[in-house]
């Protein structure tokens, strides 16, 4: 009785702001109130009773007292399940409210971003400490509380995740932000990095995950959110819904007043790094025009040994797939012809976008057997591939197309040779003179014959280039991309990088028995 007293004392305290009694799980209640207040006045009439006559007739009153008794449980049953059915609907009143708050907090959020502010801490405050959390944050590099005023007026980014982001992704992003560090007064290196970390509220917080974010904040030399519970469900909705946030980590950019000058950065930070300060769309342009389809743009900030060959001036070749048979003729007959044209060689195994236990085996095999020279770190494996990758989405996100742009349409085709096997890009020093699909690069080597004669008038890499682009046109291997459903925002379509058409859209479904197969897609 006391429980269905407080029940209903609960739904006469909620907020009328935000819920009325029109509101159907309100009005079910109200309409079950009276009737829960009449069992409950009459059951406090028999408790009463029962007790009152039990007080002054004793012992002898319980020999008559079944038919009480029978009343008694028979009000108990009326008021539990009149309570259960209040119960029911108070919960549903509530989640009602709190839908309503989260409505509200969301367009308040979506207000603020389209007003103009004289610093950024409005902006911050609502998204990472909306209950006005003293200390919300925790400084990477000493792992003390610190207070939001440490962001203000500053150029602020957004490392946005979920707790499924990679170590390689830490890693790298560890570097380019540690080497942002070294010259303090750099351009550069006017930014804030904050994380927020972005967990399903749906499910309970378990230790492991409480271990897994902990890990992960240990590792990180900014700041980050004291904890992912106080992140508002209304923030999560908005990074979701305006910056289509899915899983894969994105970099949210925030000028000194709070102002998103970049709604992924994400792209620019792996193709040029800090370089690509203050991450804006016109900065991207500009970074771009400064670039042009060569091999300093594939390599640049993942091995300096490459760009020393680069500078000298030797033939390089970056080969990838994990067909070890096809990498051992590859890589023989190669040597083989440069052997016999006496030019200077050397040979790249970049792997593969995905499968990353293969690549670590055709790695090792490749070392064993002296093939060539590899990447034993996987992590810059994971680097060449999400630079490219990135560099495909910054091209498209600036509105490019492979019939306008023939850089987008050489890093298209590499992407799509990566998906259909192996594939070489074959150099000397920057100038790139071919980027092919196994099915081509393999026979220009073996009939090195038939181009030999060439050599002289043209030089190696003109005839090399010549030969391969007639096998090229006789034979085009199928073009195809793979886009996570976890990638914020996918193109609608896409031409071809060969032959310019639309290419058709399909849903695939992949694994590849790793760990984080998921991820491995990316």
């Amino acid at each position: 009785m006391v429980a269905i007293t407080r029940c209903i004392i609960e739904f006469k305290e909620l907020p009328p702001m935000y819920i009325s009694q029109d509101v159907p799980a309100l009005a079910t209640a109200l309409t079950h109130i009276p009737t829960a207040v009449y069992w409950t006045i009459r059951s406090v009439v028999a408790c009463a009773t029962q007790i009152t006559t039990f007080t002054s007739m004793g012992h002898e009153y319980w020999i008559s007292a079944t038919n009480e008794a029978w009343e008694l449980s028979t009000l108990a049953h009326k008021i539990n399940s009149i309570l259960d059915l209040l119960k029911k609907q108070l919960t549903l009143c509530h989640q009602y409210i709190d839908d309503k708050r989260s409505a509200e907090a969301f367009q308040t959020l979506l207000n603020l971003f389209q007003s103009i502010h004289i610093d950024n801490m409005k902006i911050l405050r609502a998204l990472i400490s909306p209950k006005d959390d003293v200390l919300p944050l925790l400084e990477g590099s000493t792992k003390r509380r610190v207070n939001i005023d440490v962001l203000r007026r500053k150029n602020v980014l957004l490392l946005i995740s979920g707790l499924s982001i990679s170590q390689d992704e830490l890693s790298i992003l560890e570097q380019i932000y540690n080497e942002s560090r070294v010259q303090g007064n750099r351009m550069e290196s006017q930014y804030e990095v904050v994380w927020i970390p972005v967990v399903d509220r749906s499910v309970a917080w378990t230790d492991a995950m409480q271990n897994r974010f902990e890990t992960l904040q240990a590792t990180m030399p900014w700041y980050s959110v004291y904890t992912p519970t106080q992140i508002d469900k209304a923030v999560i909705r908005f990074i979701k819904e305006v910056w289509h946030f899915r899983n894969k980590p994105i970099l949210v950019v925030l000028d000194p007043q709070g102002k998103v000058v970049s709604p992924n950065a994400i792209h620019m930070m792996w193709i040029w790094g800090s370089t690509a300060f203050p991450f804006t769309s016109l900065r991207e342009e500009a970074l771009w025009r400064e670039e042009s389809w060569k091999l300093e743009l594939l390599v640049d900030g993942i091995d300096p040994t490459i760009l020393n060959w680069i500078k000298e001036g030797k033939y390089i070749y970056l080969y990838g797939g994990t067909d070890m048979e096809w990498i051992r003729k590859f890589t023989t007959t190669a040597r083989t012809v440069a052997s016999t044209a006496r030019i200077p060689l050397e040979m790249v195994y970049v792997g593969k976008s995905n499968k990353r236990e293969q690549v670590r085996k055709c790695t090792t095999a490749i070392t064993l057997e002296k093939l060539s020279y590899c990447w034993q770190d996987l992590a810059m494996v994971w680097f060449f591939w999400i630079r490219l990758e990135s560099m495909m989405f910054s091209k498209i996100q600036l509105g490019s197309t492979v019939d306008v742009d023939p850089m987008l349409r050489e890093i298209k085709k590499l992407l799509s040779y990566d998906k259909e096997g192996g594939w070489a890009v074959l150099s000397k020093g920057s100038f790139v003179f071919v980027n092919g699909h196994s099915s081509t690069v393999l026979p220009t080597f073996t009939q090195y014959n038939a181009w030999k004669d060439d050599v002289p008038p043209k030089g190696f890499d003109r005839a090399c280039m010549d030969f391969h682009s007639k096998l090229h046109g006789d034979s085009q291997p199928c073009c195809r991309f793979e886009f996570p459903s976890e990638f914020g925002r996918i193109p609608e379509n896409i031409k071809c990088p060969e032959c310019l058409r639309i290419m058709e859209k399909y849903i695939t479904f992949g694994c590849c028995h790793e760990e984080n197969a998921i991820s491995a897609f990316y």
